[in-house]
């Protein structure tokens, strides 16, 4: 099994304590730095109802030295950022989910503004961007919006918002929106339960990090409300397959061949789409960030930028 991911950051390198930045009038996000912050600015995306703290602090720290300054954060809805209206029934989410008309609260392109809203309050006028899962969408859609604001793009799990690709294992929705019961235990019991279906069999994490990160998600704020609203967003996000090959960028596409919650068909897809994009399939691999993989992410991320500074 993998060892845990929980360890100090070396005493010669700068981490921030967690930063609150206003995006819009009515959202504000939770960051935090690693780093130099002369080094090249990374924006890490996270997915769905994942808080930064998803973004493991050791693989932070290997991409901070690895030359970049490092900025994880909450999206909206997660974490210590701000919450938002709006009621998502399971109902409406079925309908969304077989491609029925459903209103969603936000838009993926709302969350990628929101992330660009936070370059913008770091000052970076561009940064290389990597994302996963729904922040692979949020990352996609950032480049189409302000393509010279993104130095690389590096997709990871992630798909192209086109519904025959990078389709969820049927039996993983009733999981999701299944009541977990109250309380800190009940949320970490439901957790193991999600991480042990899309986990990756080829790397298995080791179950006292999993509570760990579990018990910390927690105590820094569970929306389940939020989180329907995350998923309308990605239910109902545009295709983006035409587009994507309008983007120039150096790009990175990775993905796992045992995930369950993307088909490996939404990275095949995405790395199609995009012109000169560099796929990465890794065997065993699920829907997680197994630290197993972290050198693997660090070169990656770190292959693509120095793609960009060559140009």
């Amino acid at each position: 099994m993998s060892g845990p991911s929980y360890s100090a950051v070396p005493p010669d390198m700068t981490m921030s304590e967690e930063l609150l930045a206003p995006v819009s009038a009515q959202v504000e996000l939770c960051y935090q730095t690693f780093g130099d912050p002369q080094g090249e600015p990374l924006l890490l995306v996270m997915g769905l109802g994942g808080p930064m703290t998803w973004w493991p602090r050791e693989l932070c720290v290997q991409l901070a030295e690895a030359g970049f300054h490092v900025v994880r954060y909450d999206n909206r809805d997660t974490g210590r950022s701000s919450r938002l209206a709006g009621r998502v029934t399971t109902a409406r989410l079925a309908r969304a989910f077989v491609g029925a008309p459903a209103p969603a609260p936000y838009s993926i392109t709302d969350l990628a503004n929101d992330a660009l809203g936070l370059m913008a309050h770091l000052g970076w006028g561009s940064a290389h961007v990597a994302g996963v899962s729904m922040g692979g969408m949020i990352a996609q859609t950032m480049a189409l919006a302000a393509p010279e604001r993104v130095r690389s793009l590096t997709s990871i799990m992630s798909t192209t918002g086109r519904r025959a690709v990078g389709w969820q294992s049927p039996a993983l929705l009733p999981t999701l929106v299944a009541p977990r019961g109250p309380g800190r235990e009940a949320y970490i019991r439901r957790a193991l339960l999600v991480w042990g279906i899309i986990g990756s069999p080829g790397f298995p994490q080791d179950e006292a990090e999993l509570r760990r990160r579990a018990g910390e998600t927690w105590d820094r704020g569970i929306d389940e409300a939020g989180v329907l609203r995350q998923m309308m967003a990605v239910v109902t996000q545009t295709d983006r397959t035409r587009r994507l090959a309008e983007l120039r960028m150096p790009t990175l596409v990775m993905h796992g061949l045992a995930d369950r919650m993307v088909h490996v068909s939404g990275g095949r897809a995405t790395a199609a789409a995009i012109r000169g994009a560099e796929l990465v399939v890794v065997p065993g691999w699920g829907h997680d960030l197994p630290a197993a993989l972290f050198p693997t992410f660090t070169r990656g991320i770190r292959r693509t930028a120095d793609r960009a500074a060559s140009r």
